[in-house]
């Protein structure tokens, strides 16, 4: 069986570390993984991780031709500078132009854009991004799923982001149908 190639992209955002986990929450025996980090991100990277990363200069490197064939692309987390070049089409490194290349190929793309409160021109450029069918998906948590700490927030997010993409997970409590016998 052919693994579904998957690209992970952090940009320059608070919240890099969970580009890092979202990765390694994929089974590597049903997918193929890929990671691009921006310049920026490698310095909140080691800001926030102490982790050497390699650059975002590589706009040659394979997840930047539609022959490869990546099959989804999530950008976690993204900046509001990287939200922009891919809303106005400016490909001048491998995040962006791997996301174009999911826009013209027609491809999965998630953006799960990390800023608050979010200015109208990024809603503009939500908004245009959407409607050609990227998923914009910030790190929002929800209270059903019970977290009790930022380990299973970030797990719920991620558990999310991987179900818009239909990506198995275990990742989350679901929500559940209340017992027939349970009183309101």
């Amino acid at each position: 069986m052919k693994k579904k190639k998957i690209l992970v992209a952090i940009s320059g955002a608070s919240g890099a570390s969970l580009g890092l986990k979202t990765l390694s929450a994929l089974d590597e025996s049903k997918y193929e993984k890929h990671l691009i980090v921006s310049d920026h991100a490698k310095i909140v990277l080691n800001k926030e991780q102490n982790i050497k990363l390699h650059k975002n200069k590589e706009i040659y490197a394979s997840v930047a031709s539609g022959s490869f064939g990546v099959d989804a692309m999530l950008i976690i987390p993204c900046s509001m500078n990287t939200l922009a070049k891919i809303s106005c089409g400016i490909a001048d490194n491998l995040i962006s132009r791997a996301a174009s290349v999911m826009l013209k190929e027609r491809k999965d793309l998630l953006i799960a854009p990390r800023e608050m409160p979010f200015s109208t021109i990024a809603l503009e450029n939500m908004l245009k991004l959407s409607q050609l069918g990227v998923i914009i998906a910030p790190p929002v948590m929800a209270y059903y799923s019970e977290q009790s700490d930022l380990e299973t927030m970030e797990n719920f997010m991620i558990g999310k982001w991987f179900d818009l993409l239909g990506i198995e997970n275990n990742l989350y409590k679901r929500w559940k149908d209340q017992d027939e016998n349970e009183e309101l």
